[in-house]
């Protein structure tokens, strides 16, 4: 039959489909498919079963929203970037922000280096040549000689890519500047598509840089300028301030890109440039024999500045409520820069017209480009707000020495700010050291509190002869602690060596040099054991010639032959009243830069009046604080306070008037805390501000109790057969109420003046109790001549939860160990306090 016919060839080819093919299944796509709904559902799943808020899978949305974002914003600066470098006429013209053009566009005095940028071009593989060959033939082995975790760590990789350095403009200074040296500040910019990838092969661990963006004013400084070859004898480069840093990662690493991570960890690189790079910090290249640079190994500063950061009037109120219907007023505080150093003030609540009467002190290294940068914001608990800004010229500062006036902010429509900012120079003799101490009024029972009268310079050089420390035969890892007063640095540590090689500046303000001296310690970072250590009286200095000594001092409690190698250099600190006749007018001098942080064109018409218009009635009138005709009483403070140690960096010194008003309570903690005060409390860290508020609170009309924050019972005795100091916290007592459910307390210790994350002892968390038991045991590795002149820190703070607002301080105790029954040890009861200052044992 005709319809039986089997179909042709022809027919199974145009026909229908093998019923097979039909069936067919993607079986890994299906697969991958169900993995990620599995990994969907399953967080949703398990929010669920384990009884959890639903606002957590809103808050990882939200956070993966904001990654998202964050990596396209960078990828769109980085083009941005890129297109600015390839072609600046047309990316100029296709609308370019103001803040990414070019120096010279905006500076008159800047010059343009068109040819400086061909020539680096034309070097660029032979620079990334020589930066390859540093990151495997120098950071390479030091990294893996770092740690034993670390001995498979290798380079794989290193392309700086093809785009080289850029500098934007160049600005040469021929005023006031020395004769002998020639000054050239380099505004530098570096947009590079790198990649530099690494890896650790014992633990299979790949990471990497896929980008990096550097834009920063580097200067280079020539000198001295000699009459022979090569005619410059060295050459210095450093920052002004910290440069802007923006990198893409990759690898493991690309975990850092996360928001909050990548900022953090730009930060911690920042850190690591500005211990090399940024001022005070330089490197140095000899181009001739080593006597003639040696003074460029010990820079000393050009002066002191010394800013009365005093009051503020007729500021805007940023406050609003019921939406905007209603305008209040604004809770302002100050961010005082001085290149690096930053200096933040407490927070005035409700008021247009602050009075903080805060002192700062401020080194100055290079003023031919630095300026005084003060901003001021209205702190609220999401963003602060703008409130104004002043930039003022240091060189104009120097010439007048004094200068006490009202400025008017820029950038606002109003607002005044009254500053008194003295100059002081440094003086190598200590013929008006005596009046320097009647001016600050220096008080023999306070030898560390107070305004500075002079200024210790320390250049750490060399160890010799170190002893190996617990291990025999084996090298240490040697580091330099140096404190004066409460205030402690540190050096770099250098590793597998007992003659280590430092190098390094140091600087100390000093209260009084009659009575204060120099501890100085050297430790193995690895064994946390002592090496050494040594006192010097700031006295000695005060005979010597020039104030200096610069020699090789034995250390104590060390090897036979262990020296440190140290110059010493003490300064004076004295303010130079010039004569001027009673019309002298000088606030024209005092001008702003021709450019604001957006590129607008400016300038600062600084007002003489006594005073403006009174803004807020019932307020005192401001009075000069220390140093001036007045000086209001100082608080006696014989012990650190938890933040009085500052960064081992930190240049900065604070001090400030009681007439001031009370502490205040700040809700959120901003970029950096109020500058620790010494001379008054209104400048705490913000937990204990925190404290003194809640203990206001709890007081409410009543009188409280000896103890009101409480009791926490210790063991304190030093164990001579282990070399230890022994510390049994046994319990605490009466402590307040965090919340409706009491509080959940733990117990964290630190010997200061070591406030190292390694040096942190902590208890576990009682939960929901005031009366909490612990009844643990912690031990410092310390000798007992050295555990007698440091201080055992105890704080009892609140844990909360994850996420919690709970947490903050319940109070703390600074015992001193000096007592002779150190050895025989003794348990006692410590009153709580706020700061920890004038701890009431009980018997």
């Amino acid at each position: 039959m005709s319809g039986s016919r089997a179909p042709g060839p022809e027919a199974g080819a145009s026909g229908a489909e093998p019923p097979g093919a039909a069936l067919s299944v993607d079986v890994a796509g299906l697969l991958a498919q169900l993995a990620r709904s599995f990994a969907l559902l399953l967080p949703v799943y398990a929010l669920g079963y384990l009884g959890l808020s639903f606002s957590w899978v809103l808050l990882a949305l939200g956070l993966l929203v904001w990654c998202r974002r964050s990596r396209g914003l960078k990828a769109t600066r980085l083009c941005r970037a890129l297109a600015l470098l390839e072609d600046e006429e047309r990316a100029v013209r296709l609308g370019v922000r103001a803040c990414d053009l070019p120096a010279w566009v905006h500076f008159p005095d800047t010059e343009r280096a068109e040819w400086l940028n061909k020539t680096v071009k034309h070097m660029w593989p032979f620079i990334c040549q020589f930066i390859e060959k540093l990151f495997r033939e120098t950071i390479e082995p030091a990294v893996r000689g770092a740690h034993t975790h670390l001995s498979t760590f290798s380079f794989t990789r290193v392309d700086l890519g093809q785009q080289p350095l850029r500098i934007n403009g160049v600005k040469v200074y021929t005023e006031n500047v020395d004769k002998r040296q020639i000054i050239l500040d380099l505004q530098i910019s570096f947009v590079g598509n790198c990649e530099i990838d690494l890896e650790i092969k014992r633990y299979f661990c790949r990471a990497g840089v896929q980008s990096i963006q550097i834009h920063g004013t580097m200067r280079v400084i020539l000198e001295p300028l000699i009459g022979d070859m090569p005619l410059v004898g060295a050459l210095s480069i450093f920052f002004l301030r910290k440069p802007l840093l923006e990198i893409n990662w990759t690898g493991l690493t690309n975990l850092l890109d996360i928001p909050g991570l990548n900022g953090l960890s730009d930060t911690i690189i920042l850190d690591i440039i500005s211990n090399y790079l940024v001022l005070p910090n330089r490197i140095t290249v000899p181009l001739v024999s080593e006597v003639q640079i040696a003074q460029l190994r010990f820079p000393v500063p050009k002066g002191v500045l010394r800013i009365h950061f005093i009051e503020a009037q007729d500021l805007q109120g940023k406050d609003t409520y019921l939406k905007g219907l209603v305008k209040g007023k604004s809770d302002p505080y100050g961010v005082i820069r001085v290149g690096n150093q930053i200096f933040q003030s407490k927070v005035i609540k409700e008021n247009l017209s602050p009075k903080w009467n805060e002192v700062y002190e401020a080194l100055v290294y290079e003023h031919p480009g630095q300026e005084l940068e003060i901003e001021l914001f209205d702190e609220d608990p999401d963003k602060d707000d703008f409130l104004g800004s002043l930039m003022i010229d240091l060189i104009e500062v120097e010439k007048e020495r004094l200068l006490d006036e009202w400025f008017t902010l820029d950038e606002v429509p109003r607002g005044k700010l009254h500053l008194k900012l003295e100059w002081l120079t440094l003086m190598p003799d200590a013929s008006n050291l005596e009046q320097v101490l009647t001016d600050i009024r220096a008080d023999k029972d306070q030898a560390n509190d107070g305004l500075s009268s002079s200024l210790l310079i320390l250049y750490l050089d060399s160890a010799r002869n170190l002893p190996s420390g617990k291990k025999i035969n084996s090298n240490p890892n040697p580091l330099v602690q140096m404190s004066v007063g409460h205030k402690a640095q540190e050096s770099k540590i250098r590793y597998k060596t007992n003659e280590p090689v430092w190098e390094e500046n140091f600087t100390f303000f000093i209260h009084n040099p009659k009575r204060q001296e120099l501890e100085v310690e050297v430790r193995d970072e690895q064994h946390q054991c002592s090496l050494g250590n040594l006192r010097i009286p700031l006295s000695q200095l005060l005979a010597r010639e020039d104030m200096t000594l610069n020699q090789r001092f034995q250390l104590s409690n060390s090897g036979p032959n262990s020296s440190l190698k140290m110059k010493l250099a003490l300064r004076v600190l004295h303010l130079e009243k010039q004569e001027r006749p009673p019309d002298h007018q000088h606030s024209a001098q005092v001008k702003r830069p021709s450019v604001s942080k957006e590129g607008r064109k400016v300038s600062v018409r600084p007002q003489m009046s006594a005073s403006p218009g009174s803004g807020d009635s019932g307020t005192a009138p401001s009075t000069p604080v220390a140093g001036g005709d007045e000086r209001p009483g100082v608080e006696e403070r014989g012990l650190p306070v938890e933040a009085g140690l500052q960064g081992p960096r930190d240049l900065g010194r604070s001090s400030s008037s009681l007439q001031a008003g009370p502490a205040g309570s700040p809700s959120h903690v901003s970029v950096k805390e109020p500058t620790p005060s010494i001379a008054s409390d209104i400048s705490l860290p913000i937990a204990t501000q925190e404290l003194r508020q809640r203990l206001r609170q709890l007081e409410n009309g009543t009188t409280l109790g000896q103890s009101p924050l409480g009791q926490i019972q210790l063991t304190i005795r030093h164990s001579s057969q282990r070399n230890k100091l022994v510390v049994v916290v046994h319990s605490c007592r009466n402590l307040i109420a965090f919340s409706e459910d009491g509080s959940d307390p733990y117990v964290r210790l630190y010997l200061l003046p070591d406030k190292r994350r390694s040096g942190r002892r902590k208890t576990h968390v009682s939960k929901k109790t005031l009366n909490p038991v612990f009844d643990q045991s912690f031990d410092f590795s310390v000798s007992l001549p050295d555990v007698q002149r440091r201080t055992l820190d105890v704080a009892v703070k609140n844990s909360g939860g994850f996420l919690s607002k709970d947490k903050g301080l319940l109070g703390k105790v600074l015992v001193g160990l000096a007592s002779e029954e150190l050895a025989k040890g003794w348990t006692q009861w410590y009153d709580l306090t706020e700061d920890g200052m004038r701890p009431h044992v009980v018997t």
